[in-house]
């Protein structure tokens, strides 16, 4: 087997069981390993640390498999990973309350680069890393084998491939359905999916728990949901009796599915209207306006993917917060999010801080959010929690 020797002191990180291996911290590679394939990890002195898929072409060079010297990475160890985390999505309870959830998390399930979600009767799989790339048919049969299930659409499209140096590559793999929209249910209500062009996998599961907050704090509530996307939101505000929606996104696309998702769950319409344009745009004009609401919820894309685009995208998150506050009513909710990894909760938490301090409003912190339980956080890696989340009173 290959080996990735670390330069001196570099192994720290590795020490602490964190499985990214980053290109600076390399030394040497002896022997001539193929992208994905396995190597053995050791420090400067010749220890052995850990066991990774390869990644020539990476930032990331070595992605960690196991930190046991005795783990051979097979066909056997992918399914005893794969069943662990199959396993643990079942102690949570999920089939009970929703027929959508992710299966496994990356990094956080020990299978580093591979995202597979469960849509209904597909699964919706994404292979982001070399490791994953190089046992991708392997893990294809696993999951069928392990899940019960036979059809099987890639969304391998996320940037990480293109880091990686890997092409993009989408469609099915196994089911050859015509139709790439299927329907799920999520706490009492349905929602229309189309994995082919949907964002991320087709949906943001992520947020499932933190739809079900803005539900229970709807309630005879003017709401304003910012990024709408397909109504997740604004769905779950107007099932919690909310006295009025409006979504807001740029893509007439995901409006119309919106509006669809009010009328196939039998939910009141003329308390919902959309419009389409740019967020930024909308909020300054509703403030010129003199318009206001009683809950809003700011759920924009991903400014900043890295720690090096931080600090642009903390513009970004500052001002639609600002305007969102001064947008809402004394006594009214502000549920806020950043999904950018680049972003921490720290951060986050300075740029709503100084969002209300220039909008000259008194608001609090009364509950933190985050992803929801079947995207799980390993201890070991903090990058895994990407999803923060604020509810903000505004105090009269």
């Amino acid at each position: 087997m290959s080996v990735l020797f670390l330069k001196p002191g570099r192994e720290k990180s590795l020490l602490r069981r964190h499985p990214w291996i980053f290109s600076g911290a390399v030394a040497r590679v002896e022997g001539a390993p193929a992208p994905g394939a396995t190597v053995d990890v050791c420090s400067a002195e010749g220890k052995f640390l850990a066991r990774a898929a390869y990644s020539p072409h990476s930032q990331i060079q070595g992605r960690v498999w196991t930190f046991e010297p005795e783990q051979t990475v097979d066909a056997d160890f992918l399914r005893r990973r794969v069943r662990a985390s199959l396993r643990a999505r079942h102690l949570l309870g999920l089939e009970d309350t929703t027929n959508a959830v992710r299966l496994v998390h990356a990094e956080s399930d020990g299978l580093p680069g591979l995202i597979v979600d469960k849509y209904a009767d597909v699964l919706v799989v994404q292979f982001l890393a070399w490791g994953v790339e190089y046992w991708r048919q392997t893990l294809i049969e696993i999951l069928c084998e392990e899940t019960g299930l036979q059809a099987i659409y890639e969304r391998s499209d996320a940037e990480a491939r293109a880091l990686e140096g890997l092409s993009m590559r989408t469609g099915w793999i196994r089911g050859s359905f015509l139709e790439t929209r299927r329907l799920i249910q999520e706490n009492g209500l349905h929602f229309q999916v189309d994995l082919a062009s949907g964002h991320k996998t087709g949906f943001y599961l992520d947020q499932r728990a933190n739809r079900l907050r803005v539900r229970a704090l709807a309630a005879g509530r003017e709401v304003l949901d910012c990024f709408c996307y397909t109504g997740g939101f604004s769905i779950n505000a107007l099932a919690g009796g909310a006295k009025s929606v409006l979504s807001v996104d740029s893509s007439a696309e995901a409006l119309s599915l919106c509006r669809l998702h009010v009328a196939e769950n039998n939910l009141p319409i003329g308390r919902h209207a959309t419009i389409e344009g740019d967020v930024f745009s909308l909020l300054r004009k509703f403030r010129d306006e003199g318009r206001s609401f009683d809950l809003i919820v700011l759920d924009p894309p991903k400014f900043a993917p890295t720690a090096a685009q931080a600090g642009k995208a903390a513009r970004g998150y500052k001002d639609i917060n600002r305007l969102a506050f001064k947008l809402l009513r004394p006594d009214g909710f502000l549920v806020t999010f950043s999904c950018s990894g680049g972003v921490d909760a720290a951060l986050f938490q300075k740029i709503v801080a100084s969002a209300a301090l220039d909008a000259g409003v008194d608001a609090q912190i009364v509950e933190t959010l985050t992803q929801a339980a079947d995207h799980p956080i390993s201890l070991h890696f903090p990058e895994g929690a990407y999803l923060k989340g604020l509810v903000c009173l505004k105090r009269a």
